[in-house]
């Protein structure tokens, strides 16, 4: 018995050629992969059910990935206190815009295409909830008067038409082992922000230090 065989059909990476070494097509694509597990499938949700709910009323962190009409990308992580993104209902969630560099990358994404994708996170839990969908910015009264708590009101936030949602599985985040201490790796290990952005820009004035910077982030937290 061939070898090739043995281990099922041969596959694009299989045959080293400058045809087939670019992976250009969906055939080639799937012929990498086994088909989805029906569990995979089907769950993927039109709208957020209490577990999705819950989730999101758990977690501290969402990474909002967008992009602009010219397919340029850009993924941004917000935080805030637990449930921090609001669920209006099955949905619609909405996102409270804080303060922060003011570059507006994703809020100018959303303005030329109206989509997000959302990536949820609870600290200590390996799962996490995915949640594509449409988005707009809203300075509605009512939705910002729900933030009204927040140390800082939000002067916008984003609302989000939930299309589809899914709660994706704890592999990545076992592999990457984020949530273990032993895992954590010493901010000395790298210069500060301050010197980090100097070398980049070429900015020759006095580097901020950690301490200054955290104390500058402070009135913004």
């Amino acid at each position: 018995m061939h070898s090739a065989n043995r281990f099922g059909p041969r596959s694009p990476c299989n045959t080293v050629t400058a045809s087939t070494m670019n992976i250009d097509t969906l055939e080639k694509l799937r012929a990498l992969y086994a088909a989805p597990k029906e569990r995979a499938v089907r769950k993927q949700l039109s709208a957020l059910d209490s577990h999705c709910r819950r989730f999101i009323e758990l977690s501290p962190f969402v990474v909002v990935a967008s992009g602009n009409v010219t397919q340029a990308m850009d993924a941004s992580p917000r935080g805030g206190a637990p449930g921090f993104v609001k669920a209006l209902d099955e949905r619609t969630l909405l996102i409270p815009d804080a303060p922060g560099n003011n570059r507006l990358d994703t809020l100018e994404n959303i303005l030329g295409t109206g989509k997000v994708g959302l990536l949820f996170m609870i600290p200590g839990i390996d799962e996490t909830l995915r949640v594509n969908g449409a988005a707009r910015l809203s300075c509605d009264e009512e939705q910002l008067q729900l933030f009204a708590g927040e140390k800082h009101r939000p002067k916008l936030v984003i609302e989000v038409s939930v299309a589809e949602a899914y709660l994706h599985c704890a592999k990545a985040l076992m592999r990457s082992g984020l949530w273990q201490a032993s895992s954590q790796v010493k901010r000395s290990l790298l210069p500060t922000m301050g010197q980090m952005i100097n070398s980049q820009t070429g900015i020759e004035a006095p580097a901020e230090t950690q301490e200054e910077m955290l104390g500058r982030y402070a009135a913004d937290l």
